[in-house]
């Protein structure tokens, strides 16, 4: 299918289903089903969100989005084979531009499982348009995006949930309330591990798929020549992209599994409106292929009450909190989120672990969010009660901001003093001129966020 017929294809689809749309029902009704839009038809929508949504109560798909019309058409069929399954068959919409799907009357809430470089644009875009949202992590390419993103979210009072799937498995619930509750006393240290990536990626030139909106896709990024190496496979939706790997979408894996372990840290800790003081760290950085985001690495991030937190390639993929009376270690065990996940080198490891095992005995003394149901799930009660989510904007923004000064610390190589209120580094202009990157036009969270606040008071 050549583009011209994907996009009329598209305008097709269109055609409202069946459902009637869940703001005409009222909040209190029992038929009120919240309806979703996917946005973003990879490997994570099909393995985690899709999946994950298809399984909840008073929810379901009306639409999906993509730039890749075979992704697209193959999430249309499996999100309408899903529901002919289970005995309530209809059509999903099929879109290109994700602007069309936030148009619609029809669609309560968005589901963004994009590359790392569209989620903030997106999410603002959802937030004046009225939609909620749930996002992949992280929340954005730079700190300033996450600014953007955050401040979007509140001014439009929008229900938000981060895929930090971790925040709804009881034994990460578990190990925060520990800490918290003061089993190891006084926390001193914190350890975490992740995985790193392989160098690689073909350099080589290629002619742009018919089927892909390549420069729709790369976004506010710069306009570099196509190999599909830097995008994604063009025969399976289960390997990992090679965007992933590449600094112009984002920064590797401090925030590709760091969002999800800083994001448990800073529950652990308390930490959950705050950021580092200070940064120190190093790295090696891939080379001798397309992929240039780090491999080894070595960061050392100290907070304002003074505990320090060593994020190291070589420690157990996991969280290790270290006070004056033992350790408490949370990981995801042998659990795998997605088949392409890298698995953590060593023994075996267990999912909540201490020094002693009466530190994690019996029932803490203190309580964290805790809800009923699935992450996704979670989502959609939030939307029909309009709590906030057990990881709002704010939230979110932090815990990737710490991950992206992780980031800075190691292209830097010396330290940084981070001042976390004003968002901006103590006399260092060279590392404030990373906090951001520019913006590709007509792409962007910034000139999006401008251009629709301007709207909103006209």
């Amino acid at each position: 299918m050549n583009r011209r017929n994907f996009i009329k294809s598209a305008i097709a689809a269109s055609a409202f289903p069946t459902i009637i749309p869940a703001r005409v029902l009222g909040e209190n009704s029992p038929s009120h089903t919240i309806q979703l839009a996917q946005i973003g038809c990879g490997r994570i929508a099909r393995d985690m969100d899709v999946s994950g949504f298809l399984k909840v109560k008073g929810a379901r798909y009306v639409a999906a989005c993509d730039l890749d019309s075979k992704r697209l058409q193959a999430m249309q069929k499996r999100i309408e084979s899903a529901y002919e399954k289970q005995g309530t068959p209809g059509s999903i919409a099929g879109f290109r531009d994700f602007h069309e799907v936030l148009a619609r009357s029809d669609v309560d809430a968005i589901s963004i499982s994009t590359p790392d470089h569209w989620h903030a644009q997106i999410a603002v875009e959802a937030a004046f348009a009225g939609k909620d949202v749930y996002m992949q992590k992280p929340t954005s390419l730079t700190i300033r995006e996450g600014r953007i993103f955050s401040d979007a979210l509140r001014e439009n009072n929008r229900i938000f949930l981060l895929g930090s799937q971790q925040r709804s498995w009881d034994h990460f619930i578990k190990g925060c309330e520990f800490v918290r509750e003061g089993r190891i006393g006084k926390v001193k240290h914190i350890e975490i591990g992740l995985p790193g990536d392989p160098p690689g990626g073909s350099t080589k030139e290629m002619p742009v798929p018919e089927n892909l909106d390549y420069d729709f896709w790369l976004g506010s990024t710069p306009n570099v020549f196509y190999t599909e190496d830097r995008v994604h496979s063009q025969r399976d939706v289960g390997s990992r992209p090679g965007w992933l790997r590449c600094e112009q979408f984002g920064a590797g894996m401090i925030t590709g599994w760091g969002s999800h372990h800083l994001d448990i840290a800073h529950w652990g800790m308390d930490w959950e409106s705050i950021g580092p003081k200070y940064i120190e760290g190093k790295a090696k950085f891939l080379t001798g292929g397309l992929w240039d985001v780090h491999g080894e690495y070595d960061i050392t991030m100290t907070y304002p009450d003074g505990v320090t937190m060593r994020i190291w390639d070589k420690f157990p993929n996991g969280i290790r909190f270290i006070g004056e009376k033992g350790w408490i270690f949370v990981s995801r065990g042998a659990a795998k989120m997605t088949a392409s996940d890298p698995v953590a080198p060593g023994r075996p490891l267990k999912a909540l672990d201490a020094s002693d095992p009466k530190l994690i005995d019996g029932t803490p003394g203190v309580t964290l969010y805790r809800h009923p149901g699935s992450h996704h799930q979670h989502f959609i009660d939030c939307i029909k009660s309009r709590k906030a989510s057990v990881v709002p904007p704010e939230t979110a923004h932090r815990s990737c901001s710490a991950c992206l000064l992780a980031w800075i610390g190691m292209k830097l190589g010396r330290k940084l003093e981070w001042d976390w209120k004003a968002e901006r580094f103590v006399n260092d202009t060279e590392a404030d001129a990373m906090l951001a990157r520019p913006e590709r036009a007509p792409y962007g969270a910034q000139r999006a966020y401008d251009r629709l606040k301007k709207e909103k008071k006209a």
